[in-house]
């Protein structure tokens, strides 16, 4: 139920966000007309086709992608014959008269301004509106969409779906019945009723560029999270949820109070008990230590941090946990790391293995491969850390980088109160290098991008993207946080992998560095050559190439290619495959 109302509360604050913008004319054109026979057949229809198409999405198939592309493509052409037979009836008459008066009726019963709609043609309309709705992923619809991808299309991913998509229409109603006063009072005031109408038919004409221009899940998705995801964090505080995956944005942890030192009794932490841990059953493999369990951990705090080996986020708080581990594993701290993986070449444990050796990890790790830990957790979040007191009960959370020195004065503060000695020190300051270094979150203009199809946005190449088939694609320049893909690459549900050499990629981007998530899919070696605003990177090379622009996929991993070593300013980046195979996967920034 809690979640339930979260998702409820976040869809009602899409009213906030620029991203609800290219719909709102197909929803004002409604405003004036009856609600029950019109504006609510319409906001159910749009609700309930967002919440199927979302829960589909889910399944990943490519059969499911083309079926959004052709209903995207319908909805594209419905509402622009419905925004031309509202601009000029006259006019679009000449164009063909059974499908304007199709259109006709979307905006009324016999195509007259002062008719009444029927709830048939309303809900037509919504459908249409549902199926171009792509609402910024903030923090909410995030904790949504994180539960989908793990356990797939099922009815509580739908409830929680159709919950979002219901606070929408519901703000949306609110603003109608306003809007629908307002054009009342100009039409009886100013006697423009038809002026009104061709306004509102330019208006959808232009919310229908937007979105075939994919402004909605572009300029506008970036201006969105800037401005309500502050507001969806605030909820989810509020009701103690927990935060959702799949951004690269820092999230700020909950308050802490610390008590003051008293000598006359025992020390007493203010960390709030938030519930039992919960068992740490269900790891297909432990590494660095054999199967740890609750009782061998009584008496001991524990730091258990979720992670997976190519999330820039959890490589940057590797540093953290690993100086962490190493200055109090003396005073009573065990830090267990939970690696859950996010794509498939994650699960396999020579490849964590592997990880676990390049970042000098030390302190045990249990392979989540099954997500039974994550799911005992209830955690949504890459990374997240939970602090375990000596009697077995979480007593601090944090999720996502950052608030370093205060999860450590945690961490002291229940090791002082378990019977330690531990004396307030100095907060850990690691030497990071590479991709473990903190982000410059002041310049990071360009977010997460996944390269396969069923996260894919902001597709850039001439040709559109297929689904699990061999193509030739190609690309000029993008604009910026655009990517596209040249030569014959397969773009599969995760990575695009390229068939013949030469291939490339390119991404126009804003922030200090640059990474793509690479491996090779035959486990061949592939060489590669990076290009920055067309010249070899020289001092802007990342840590995994050359000054030159050279170097080499030799595992699947994440890889800095970039990073600006002046200002930060938006580059064109583009990478270019000497040998085929390659499989790309993501990029992140920072």
């Amino acid at each position: 139920m809690t979640l339930l109302i979260i998702a409820y509360l976040g869809g009602a604050l899409t009213i906030l966000s620029p991203c609800i913008l290219p719909i709102l004319p197909f929803v004002f054109a409604r405003a004036g007309q009856p609600f029950v026979r019109s504006t609510l057949p319409m906001l159910i229809g749009m609700a309930a086709t967002f919440a199927l198409v979302a829960t589909l999405a889910a399944v990943g198939g490519s059969w499911a992608v083309h079926a959004n592309e052709y209903g995207r493509l319908t909805a594209i052409i419905l509402l622009a014959i419905f925004g031309v037979s509202l601009l000029s009836p006259r006019v679009a008459s000449f164009v063909t008269r059974p499908v304007v008066d199709f259109g006709n009726k979307l905006m009324n019963a016999s195509g007259k301004p002062g008719s009444v709609p029927t709830a048939a043609s309303s809900v037509v309309l919504g459908v249409a509106t549902g199926l171009l709705w792509a609402p910024c992923a903030g923090p909410i619809l995030g904790l949504v969409l994180t539960g989908a991808a793990l356990q797939g299309a099922n009815l509580e991913t739908t409830f929680l779906l159709a919950a979002y998509a219901a606070g929408a229409a519901t703000s949306l109603a609110v603003a109608l019945i306003v809007g629908g006063k307002v054009f009342a009072g100009m039409k009886r005031s100013l006697g423009v009723s038809e002026r009104i109408r061709q306004v509102l038919g330019a208006a959808v004409l232009a919310g229908v560029a937007a979105i075939a221009l994919g402004l909605d899940t572009g300029l506008l998705a970036r201006l969105s999270y800037a401005s309500t995801a502050s507001f969806e964090q605030a909820v989810l505080d509020k009701l103690h949820a927990k935060p959702a995956n799949g951004s690269p944005s820092e999230i700020a942890s909950n308050g802490m109070m610390v008590a003051s030192a008293d000598t006359a009794r025992p020390f007493r932490s203010n960390l709030p008990v938030e519930g039992r841990a919960p068992s740490l059953d269900g790891a297909v493999e432990w590494l660095n230590s054999a199967a740890l369990t609750a009782e061998q951990l009584r008496g001991k705090v524990v730091l258990v941090d979720f992670w997976t080996y190519s999330c820039i986020n959890c490589i940057r708080t590797v540093p953290y946990v690993r100086a962490w581990a190493e200055k109090y594993k003396d005073q009573g701290l065990v830090v267990i790391g939970v690696h859950a993986p996010e794509f498939a070449f994650e699960k396999k444990i020579d490849n964590v293995k592997k990880a676990v050796g390049d970042f000098k990890i030390g302190y045990p790790i249990a392979i989540d491969n099954d997500y039974k830990i994550w799911r005992a957790f209830e955690n949504s979040y890459w990374p997240a850390q939970y602090l375990i007191d000596a009697r077995g009960q979480i007593r601090y959370h944090h999720f996502g980088e950052g608030n370093y020195r205060q999860s450590e004065q945690a961490i002291q503060d229940l090791l002082r109160e378990a019977g330690s000695e531990t004396a307030a020190t100095a907060p850990v300051v690691p030497d990071a290098k590479g991709a473990e270094t903190s982000p410059d979150l002041r310049n990071v203009r360009s977010g997460e991008t996944y390269l396969g199809y069923k996260r894919a946005t902001n597709f850039a190449s001439r040709e559109t993207l297929r689904a699990d088939a061999a193509r030739d694609y190609s690309v000029e320049e993008p604009s910026l946080n655009e990517w596209g893909l040249s030569g014959t690459w397969t773009v599969g549900a995760e990575q695009a992998t390229l068939s013949q050499p030469g291939g490339g990629i390119a991404y126009r981007f804003s922030a200090r560095d640059l990474h793509l998530v690479l491996g090779p899919a035959a486990g061949k070696p592939v060489r590669f050559q990076v290009t920055i605003d067309g010249k070899p990177p020289g001092i802007n090379h990342g840590a995994d190439i050359d000054a030159d622009g050279n170097g080499t996929v030799t595992a699947t991993k994440l890889y800095q290619l970039v990073r600006q070593a002046g200002d930060v300013e938006a580059r064109n980046f583009e990478i270019r495959f000497l040998d085929p195979g390659v499989e790309a996967y993501a990029f992140t920034f920072g």
